[in-house]
């Protein structure tokens, strides 16, 4: 999907974002698998990952990003008339986590729904958002990106449980007034062809999860790391490329490029091959590890709160994620 011009430019009011309190740390990894925390942090960048409590779902960290993006944004929750969570670690099939938050919000004018693009998936809502406002159909909208990865985690695998983490991340879009910013440029895709090398092979229609096979942990995240890596890394340059072209800037121009926090050397590879400094390139994995579609959302909350840009600053926000999805954005503060 190449990038289009807004009738009614958008412009993101507010950032929040939520962590739950317990953190595990690559140390207490190693009394529950075979690995060590020189391996991990070598390996990916991670130290520590947030672990959601028992009984606090995927909707319950939603909503709590969802409050704090309303109080940075100034608007109230009967304002807001439209929710899109990304996510996929929904509380149920069905109904959509944001029918949850928008109960919890009390956002009761709002239409609400989730949006499956993994990794991307808060960038994916973002689009969508962004359409519908300058369409003139919605004036508001909550876009959360969401997730309870430990809830479809096989901590007995080494490969896969020391990469991810629960979160969620959210904004507020509206349409921009004057002295505010816009969204400039998006840039969808996906690829189809590669959706064996990241994915939860069970526990949907195509692989039911039953008493015969519920030992063998299907309805858990693998991955083929090699070629996600690869992959990941051409299709975010690209992407990435596409809306800073598209946006008329150049890597001079860029304040701040947020990239979806995977892996750092993956982090590293792009911000070299895109040839922006790493000090204009905002990195919280190691504190997080891999949140999927909050990832980019806590992190754009985060760098937003540290006063990384400024209103008229230039960020570009990038992520990929299983599908094989991909998406980037870029934003005039």
């Amino acid at each position: 999907m190449s990038a289009t011009n807004s009738r009614i430019p958008v412009a993101i009011a507010g950032t929040g974002s939520y962590l739950p309190k317990r953190v595990m740390t690559n140390k207490d990894l190693e009394s529950i698998v075979d690995t060590t925390d020189e391996w991990i942090t070598s390996r990916t960048g991670i130290k520590s990952r947030h672990i959601a409590a028992e009984g606090e779902n995927t909707s319950d960290l939603a909503t709590e990003a969802a409050k704090n993006a309303l109080e940075n944004a100034g608007i109230e929750a009967a304002d807001i008339d439209l929710i899109i969570v990304g996510t996929i670690t929904p509380d149920t099939l069905t109904p959509a986590t944001a029918c949850y938050v928008q109960h919890n919000i009390g956002a009761v004018k709002a239409l609400a729904f989730d949006v499956s693009a993994a990794c991307s998936g808060f960038l994916y809502a973002m689009k969508v958002a962004q359409d519908m406002i300058a369409a003139g159909t919605y004036k508001n909208a909550l876009i959360i990106g969401a997730e309870k990865l430990s809830a479809f985690t096989n901590w007995s695998d080494r490969n896969t449980c020391v990469l991810f983490g629960d979160g969620a991340g959210a904004a507020i879009l509206t349409a921009s007034k004057e002295g505010q910013g816009r969204i400039l440029a998006t840039e969808l895709g996906t690829n189809g062809s590669q959706t064996s090398i990241l994915n939860i092979p069970g526990g949907g229609s195509a692989c039911p999860t039953t008493i015969a096979n519920a030992d063998q942990k299907l309805a858990s995240l693998a991955m083929q790391g090699r070629e996600v890596f690869k992959h990941a890394v051409n299709v975010m340059k690209r992407s990435a490329e596409a809306v800073i072209e598209e946006a008329g800037l150049s890597p001079e121009n860029i304040q701040q490029v947020i990239p979806h926090q995977a892996n750092l050397r993956i982090i590293d590879a792009i911000a070299d091959r895109l040839t922006i400094p790493n000090d204009k390139v905002f990195v919280n994995l190691h504190k997080y590890g891999n949140t999927s579609a909050a990832a980019v959302a806590i992190a754009l909350d985060e760098a937003h709160r540290e006063k990384k840009f400024e209103r008229g600053d230039n960020i570009v926000l990038v992520g990929f994620g299983a599908g094989l999805t991909w998406a980037a954005v870029a934003i005039e503060w």
